[in-house]
């Protein structure tokens, strides 16, 4: 396999397996989404890390496959290549990308994916697709400009150079940077931290925001109040503000 599913402490850890720069070929993106699909639909994975390895997160698509690939082939392959990056950022859970080495084009847009970005000091990123006379096309051209705004990723975008982890950070493209040793461990205690959290709550948060996002204020409002009203029906909020009465803020134990 190419990439699989571990899970531990109600984490599911999606590892990228294609050494020796996690190159995200045709059978890479379909088992991806095959393993998205799967971390989603289980109950004993309750949040999720993106993971390459201590070396690369994942050094973009592989181009001799795509080489070979002419018009016809490619408005074919591009609605699943996208569906396959679309299924890991509608995990309705917690993700977390854990980057180290190279996370350039298709690696770059994997980690968009995820709701929070942990680096390596060695990290770096970008969507070099313009070198090749092409554009990103599994998502980046959109999470990117939402992320770090229109103007820095058209520069990134339209040079194809690549950032380094402390500039990734100072645009927003990363939300911590750290000792590549160190990544993997401090993704999975981030991801750890939320699994115990209230998994429906959690799960109705990230989509307010992430469908807030794609619409006006006033949609996304109603979005809120919806989601908002129907948290009243569930176990976890009768336990969360019980405890909270009795016991004062942040002792709850969610089910």
């Amino acid at each position: 396999m190419t990439a699989h599913l571990e899970v531990a402490e109600g984490v599911g850890t999606i590892r990228l397996d294609r050494p020796p720069m996690n190159a995200l070929d045709i059978a890479t993106q379909d088992r991806l989404k095959e393993l998205a699909e799967e971390a989603t639909r289980r109950d004993d994975v309750r949040a999720v890390v993106l993971y390459g390895g201590e070396k690369v997160f994942a050094a973009g698509a592989d181009i001799k496959e795509m080489q070979a690939m002419d018009h016809a082939a490619m408005v074919v392959r591009s609605s699943a290549l996208q569906e396959s990056f679309t299924a890991v950022a509608r995990i309705p859970k917690p993700v977390v990308a854990a980057v180290t080495g190279y996370a350039l084009g298709g690696g770059c847009e994997l980690a968009l994916c995820a709701d929070f970005r942990i680096a390596a000091d060695n990290a770096k990123l970008g969507q070099p697709e313009i070198l090749l006379g092409l554009i990103p096309g599994a998502g980046g051209t959109q999470r990117l400009a939402r992320l770090v705004g229109p103007s820095k990723a058209k520069d990134l975008i339209f040079t194809g150079r690549h950032v380094k982890a402390d500039e990734a950070l100072t645009i927003g493209l990363v939300d911590r940077v750290m000792p590549a040793a160190e990544v993997y461990e401090q993704a999975h205690a981030w991801a750890a931290r939320l699994a115990r959290g209230p998994a429906i709550a959690l799960r109705a948060a990230k989509e307010s925001i992430d469908a807030g996002l794609q619409t006006d204020i006033d949609t996304g409002l109603a979005i809120e109040r919806t989601w908002f009203a129907a948290l009243f029906a569930t176990e976890d909020r009768e336990r969360g503000m019980r405890s909270f009465v009795e016991e004062g803020p942040g002792k709850a134990k969610f089910v």
